[in-house]
């Protein structure tokens, strides 16, 4: 769980995600469109990918991937992130912790 929230913190988003996904491919396609380019940590690529993995559905990911963290926060899976885009708040948090600006 050390390493998840250090990882975490590094960046102003962060998502764990798994290269086959494609949830994780649609939510990375979407912080880009949003211009926001996060920190991206393919578990399946990392060596201690399952060890983390575990911790995030420690976390209640359910899911274990896409999960993201915006601002060092933990902020949700793929239908957590989709709600947000929905309602208009994920672009203002994104501005809010610096991963995009104007």
């Amino acid at each position: 769980m050390d390493r998840i929230r250090d990882l975490a913190s590094k960046k102003a988003a962060v998502i764990f995600t798994k290269s086959s996904c494609c949830m994780c491919h649609s939510i990375k396609q979407l912080f880009y469109e949003l211009g926001a380019s996060p920190a991206i940590h393919e578990l399946d690529e990392e060596p201690s990918g399952t060890e983390m993995e575990k911790a995030l559905q420690k976390l209640g990911c359910s899911p274990s991937v896409p999960v993201v963290f915006i601002g060092g926060k933990y902020v949700g899976s793929s239908k957590d992130i989709i709600s947000l885009h929905l309602d208009g708040s994920l672009k203002q948090m994104l501005i809010d912790a610096g991963a995009i600006w104007f």
